[in-house]
């Protein structure tokens, strides 16, 4: 565990700042450049998410700098753990990656901030600065990322097909809207590639099935229950 002393700027008291990255070097590096930046105090360092949520525990920083792929407990799992437990310290992450697998769970798990580890001192000292502020401590290449993400359409959904009612078949109900369309027995067989004498027997069914009596009574229950559209409407 490592400590450095940073002076603040004004009369804010400097932020006390924990580094979580598993590369040693890369760790020291950044707590060395940590300590020659205004507003900054490392207070400690560890190498996975499991030793980020014991300094957390122990030391009750106001950020922390969390790499994401670590082994034992990665980024993403550490920055939830700490933001349900600890909830009076943010979490800025520092990575190499700016992919969307990275970045959107990494902001789901309550990560207030993102930075790529090519972001200099003073971005890295602006992004603490915003989380402490409540606001967001992104790069910009992360905030071209996320308007990029929303600014695409959404996928189209497909609704679910309702179940036709009265325990019709699907080819039943699909007789019925063919009725209501005005197709004589014999184009609907022709339409469905079927014998005119299935076509009766889909008719005596449905009949049975729903209670009706005649084509007429057929016609205003199909439109009814969305089986077919009446004249003039359009088929959405």
């Amino acid at each position: 565990m490592s400590g450095t002393e940073g002076a603040g700027s004004g009369s804010r008291p400097a932020a006390r700042v924990v580094v979580v990255d598993d590369q040693t070097v890369v760790r020291e590096g950044i707590v060395m450049l940590l300590g020659l930046l205004p507003g900054i105090e490392v207070v400690g360092s560890g190498g996975d998410g499991e030793e980020a949520v014991a300094l957390v525990a122990e030391l009750a920083p106001d950020v922390v700098l969390m790499d994401l792929r670590m082994p034992r407990c990665d980024g993403v799992e550490a920055t939830r753990r700490i933001r349900a437990e600890y909830p009076g310290t943010q979490v800025v992450v520092l990575t190499t990656y700016a992919d969307d697998e990275s970045l959107f769970p990494a902001l789901t798990a309550g990560a207030r901030g993102y930075l790529t580890k090519d972001a200099g001192g003073e971005e890295i000292v602006r992004a603490v600065e915003d989380v402490l502020s409540g606001d967001a401590g992104l790069s910009p290449k992360i905030q071209r990322r996320l308007l990029e993400r929303l600014s695409q359409p959404a996928p189209a959904v497909t609704p679910e097909p309702k179940e036709p009612p009265d325990g019709l078949t699907a080819r039943e109900a699909e007789v019925l809207g063919l009725i209501a369309d005005g197709l004589t027995n014999q184009e609907i067989a022709r339409e469905l590639h079927v014998s005119t004498a299935t076509v009766k027997t889909h008719i005596n069914n449905l009949f049975a099935k729903t209670g009706l009596k005649d084509r007429a009574q057929a016609v205003r229950y199909a439109y009814r229950h969305g089986l077919a559209k009446p004249p003039g409407s359009t088929l959405s």
